[in-house]
């Protein structure tokens, strides 16, 4: 959530940025907060005088009282009576303003980065760079969801059976293949650096507005109505939701947590040809790796993050490729997103694995999350978070690239976790 002192003071900057966003109505709904800002501290002002002076009639009425000026006393008795219901009609009025000026800006996205660019769709993403060579397959190659049932790996008729569409069943060395993902992801990142943690996998209405899923991506999530809860999209809400109304020690900085989960998204929409397979999925597994820093360390972490996951990929074998997210395409909570893509040699295509931001103070606004610095003021952090990795277009792709007429050879830096080297 954008601070109403933002927006106050660097009008100009939030609108050029939420123009690159193509975020509609952009100056009348910036009008209405600043609107509603001065709203709110004209109420505080009204409602503070009303209190100052009640409280000095109220030691006035004390004093004439110890005087023995009682009918004094009494007169005044009234006016602090009309003064305190007063100060309750302004301190309803001042409350109303107040959610009225948080349900608007929850519903602002954040300021894009000067480096992200113009566009509408992924297709005006920027390209930052390509790595790798791409993998020449054998005549008789077959996209995996054909290698799957050839195999016996991955069953999606099973899921459908016992659930629904978009909930596959892992399988015997599929299971296995899987399993070695998560563990070596894992490994991985406490080895950067990264603190592993398990986190519940539900999370309640205030942690999905912490972050940002709600209100913005409620039709996405799944949502549990007796208890008002919701299965996580992504092991960031529950991550980064450690740290809610919390006041970090300048010394605990960096934090650097990683965390597998599973992670569940209805993904509303099309399901053709484009999206078969493990392309979308309503259930998947994830590695996640958050960080919180001071603002000043935040993309120097950004960059970091995009290495780790770029040596992901290159440890596995796989080509791929990083592009910079447009405004049009960016995260509501982002203000700067690397997505990385890999190769799938069989479909002929790029697949998304991994998306990593940078929030800035986005998040860590409606989280409450801060810090304080050298002089002891208290500051808000910036958030991070990305995918290290999303489990089920790497291994579509590991399946496509590595198929030979014998079998499906394992990346050799898996072998270890597999305990075996073909399918």
């Amino acid at each position: 959530m954008l601070q109403i002192s933002q927006i106050v003071t660097e009008k100009e900057r939030v609108i050029e940025g939420l123009k690159k966003r193509n975020f509609p109505n952009v100056e009348q709904v910036l009008d209405q907060a600043i609107a509603l800002d001065e709203k709110r501290k004209s109420s505080q002002q009204s409602l503070d005088s009303n209190l100052a002076e009640a409280n000095a009639l109220a030691k006035e009425i004390g004093g004439l009282m110890k005087a023995g000026k009682r009918e004094e006393a009494e007169a005044i008795k009234s006016k602090t009576a009309e003064l305190k219901s007063a100060s309750k009609e302004l301190a309803e009025a001042k409350d109303q303003v107040e959610k009225e000026l948080l349900a608007l800006l929850y519903t602002i996205p954040n300021v894009p980065h000067p480096s992200v660019p113009s566009g509408n769709t992924d297709e005006d993403n920027e390209v930052v760079k390509t790595v790798g060579e791409t993998p020449k397959l054998y005549a008789g190659a077959v996209p995996h969801w054909d290698l799957i049932k050839q195999y016996d790996i991955i069953d999606f008729d099973l899921g459908i059976k016992i659930t629904g569409a978009g909930f596959p069943v892992y399988k015997g060395k599929g299971a296995r293949l899987q399993r070695s993902l998560v563990n070596f992801f894992l490994d991985e990142a406490v080895a950067a650096g990264f603190s592993e943690v398990q986190p519940p996998i539900m999370v309640n209405e205030a942690s999905g507005y912490a972050t940002g899923q709600l209100p913005d991506k409620e039709g996405q999530m799944y949502h549990v109505g007796n208890e008002n809860l919701y299965l996580i999209p992504t092991a960031e809400v529950p991550i980064t939701n450690l740290y809610r109304d919390v006041i970090v020690n300048e010394d605990q900085l960096p934090i650097k947590h990683t965390g597998f989960t599973p992670c569940f998204r209805r993904e509303a929409g099309s399901w053709g040809a484009h999206v078969r397979g493990l392309n979308r999925l309503h259930q998947f597994d994830k590695v996640e790796i958050v960080q919180v820093c001071k603002p000043e360390d935040s993309y120097k972490a950004l960059d970091d993050m995009c290495n780790h996951v770029a040596n992901l990929l290159e440890k596995l074998g796989l080509q791929y490729r990083i592009l910079r997210l447009c405004g049009g395409d960016i995260g509501f909570t982002s203000a700067l997103t690397f997505d990385f893509e890999v190769y799938s040699a069989a479909q002929e295509k790029w697949l998304e694995v991994s998306s990593v931001s940078n929030f800035e103070t986005f998040q860590a606004n409606r989280l409450k999350l801060r810090y304080k610095d050298e002089n002891k003021k208290t500051q808000l952090l910036h958030t991070l978070n990305g995918s290290a990795l999303a489990l089920p277009r790497i291994i579509a792709a590991i399946l496509e690239n590595n198929q030979t007429p014998d079998g499906i050879n394992i990346p050799e830096v898996l072998v270890p976790y597999t305990g075996f080297d073909k399918i």
